[in-house]
């Protein structure tokens, strides 16, 4: 008799990946652990043996990372792979793994330029636009709808990796693919781009008066709107993107080195935070 996954249990397969990804999460196992969980409901209902499960689970322990929400897809895959190996079709530990290598990194690229480079910037954005004047809303609407976005997103693709198993290989890691990619990261860096340009402002305090003036003989930030408006707005901007694209330095790194720049600035008189005595 054929076995066939259940929707209950490809459902709760999903929802230990959807919440349970990052689990146990390490610079050793990323998300191992993670993808380990989600597929511990389809191996249950696929075999009988405790030691069929073992060996089934054995093959998910091969160290996994990716960007979880288009991720979802490749444990779709999986799910509908162990579904044939349980039927007694050719699929083996190093189809599975081999399916799961390839596909991490391509999909971690559309990931991360979709998801954290397009979708993110754009509803942050928008909610801090409805964040004016102290209000809630911004914060509200970000997370109802992000969490909408994300866990309707992952289901599709989940579901839909499952229909397609193997077959969706071709297309992910193919020239269309590779075109996708390439499309969604210039769009990734052109909502970077807007983003940047309407929510980061950098501007310096910082004269020049002569003795006996009360003028000041230079304004420097008046001087570079004047050539260049915006400019270390710019150049804020383009300092982080080096170092962490081009450095290799960590997110957090950036932002601490970015506080040492404004509190030193701010000591000597080149930034003025405003504040009142």
């Amino acid at each position: 008799m054929e076995k066939k996954l259940t929707k209950k249990t490809l459902t709760k397969s999903f929802h230990n990946w959807y919440y349970g990804n990052l689990t146990c999460f390490s610079q050793e196992h990323m998300q191992t652990f993670g993808y380990l969980c989600s597929m511990l409901p389809v191996v249950n209902e696929l075999y009988d043996k405790q030691e069929d499960k073992a060996k089934a689970m054995q093959t998910y322990t091969a160290f996994f990372n990716t960007e979880p929400q288009i991720g979802s897809v490749i444990v779709g895959m999986t799910a509908g792979l162990e579904e044939a190996r349980a039927n007694g079709e050719d699929v083996d530990d190093e189809t599975i793994n081999g399916l799961r290598a390839g596909l991490m990194g391509p999909l971690a690229g559309i990931g991360d330029s979709l998801v954290v480079g397009t979708v993110i910037p754009i509803l942050l954005g928008v909610a801090l636009g409805m964040s004016n004047g102290g209000s809630p809303l911004g914060a509200i609407f970000y997370i109802i709808v992000w969490n909408l976005f994300a866990y309707f997103g992952m289901k599709f693709l989940y579901f839909k990796g499952y229909e397609l198993g193997g077959k969706a290989v071709d297309f992910l890691v193919g020239p269309q693919g590779e075109a996708l990619r390439e499309s969604i990261t210039m769009l990734g860096g052109i909502v970077i781009g807007a983003v940047a340009a309407t929510w980061v402002s950098v501007q310096t305090s910082f004269t020049l008066i002569a003795k006996g003036a009360t003028e000041p003989y230079l304004n420097l930030q008046k001087t570079l709107d004047s050539v260049y408006p915006g400019f270390l707005t710019a150049a804020f901007v383009m300092l982080c993107w080096y170092l962490l694209a081009k450095r290799k330095m960590s997110p957090i790194k950036v932002m601490l080195l970015l506080v040492v720049i404004a509190l030193v600035g701010v000591l000597v008189g080149f930034f003025n935070p405003g504040l009142q005595y």
